[in-house]
């Protein structure tokens, strides 16, 4: 039976200056009571865009939760039954891509519309419909699959452009791979049945980094937030969100799961993403690789072990990974190409 077409994405999104400081104008369509989550160091450069965001409208006191542990089934499901027990009937997220996965979850345990607000364009989950859970000691558990997109997404560009600029081109990175494992959920007939409007969206995604990327880096160094820094923000953000959202992921997204075992493994996700990349264009003998590699090499994404703080990494470890890989069996089962464990140990010794 075929696979059906099945489109994702989120109810509003919200981009541009100041938005943070603005968000109770949006928020009033949601509810009036809400449960806002964000970790110590968001509250440290943001506490006064935080509240300004519920002046001036039509809402309750917001109650406010600061939470730096890992996102973990248990620790989301008690902030579900606080939220709840607070007599919220909205949960609002603000912060990195961990922050707002517990946000997404806890919204999903709460039974509560959802806004989330990324303080930094580091990744492409903030407009999907899973949140990643870890184990407490920060491995991979699983992807817990929501009900639905979150109903709101707002992005400060001003804040999200003065987020460190390692966070931004890790978001490239996540966001490179969106096209080319959409393309492979395609071939392959997997788990994900892409419709041309994810495959669109995943391939503006490539064309834009393409043609914005490096002059987005420029100008972020040079603290300018061009026009450039704006399509970046909304490609990392809205359209790799979409894309793989309804698109799929493949091998690289496995292999970026699977690296998370490594205690020594230091790198961000989108920068585990792009060197899994890397692997899947070489075992699908992509054209396109060595044009994704020079683009790597220019915004400063890492291709290789070596590159990722692995260089010494010992076979037994990457073994490892390789099981952890072959693991995350959704996204494996929407790569096109043929893979054993013995070649993706080659491919990631040479990538």
């Amino acid at each position: 039976m075929a696979l059906p077409m099945v489109y994702g994405g989120p109810g509003r999104y919200v981009q541009g200056p100041g938005e943070l400081s603005r968000q109770g104008r949006y928020l009033s369509w949601l509810g009036c009571a809400a449960y806002v989550l964000f970790d110590q160091g968001t509250e440290d450069r943001l506490c006064r865009q935080i509240v300004d965001g519920f002046l001036d409208e039509d809402l309750s006191e917001p109650f406010f939760k600061i939470y730096d542990g890992p996102c973990t089934e248990e620790a989301v499901v008690e902030m579900a039954k606080e939220a709840r027990a607070e007599y919220c009937d909205m949960v609002v997220g603000i912060g990195g891509g961990k922050m707002l996965d517990i946000a997404k979850a806890v919204a999903f345990y709460a039974e509560l519309p959802l806004c989330v607000c990324p303080t930094a364009a580091s990744m492409d989950g903030p407009c999907s419909a899973i949140s990643v859970l870890y184990h407490e000691d920060g491995s991979f558990d699983r992807y817990l699959m929501l009900e639905k997109n979150p109903d709101l997404v707002v992005v400060d560009t001003n804040v999200v452009a003065a987020a460190p600029h390692r966070m931004t081109v890790a978001g490239m990175g996540d966001a490179l791979a969106t096209y080319f494992e959409a393309r492979s959920c395609a071939a392959a007939h997997g788990t994900n049945e892409p419709g041309h409007l994810a495959l669109v969206a995943a391939r503006a995604c490539y064309d834009t980094l393409m043609e914005c990327g490096v002059a987005a880096k420029r100008d972020l160094k040079k603290g300018r937030t061009s026009p450039a820094v704006e399509r970046l923000i909304e490609c990392n953000i809205l359209l790799s969100g979409v894309g793989f959202e309804s698109g799929g992921l493949a091998l690289a997204h496995a292999i970026a799961n699977g690296l998370t075992i490594l205690p020594e493994c230091k790198a961000m996700h989108g920068e585990t993403v792009a060197f899994g990349l890397v692997v899947q264009l070489r075992l699908e003998r992509a054209p396109e690789l060595n044009q994704v590699l020079e683009f790597c090499q220019r915004v400063g994404l890492p291709t290789t072990l070596e590159e990722l703080g692995l260089g010494e990494i010992s076979d037994a470890d990457l073994q490892s990974v390789a099981d952890a890989t072959f693991k995350n069996e959704r996204n494996m089962a929407n790569e096109q190409a043929k893979v054993t464990k013995q070649k993706l140990l080659q491919l990631m010794r040479e990538a």
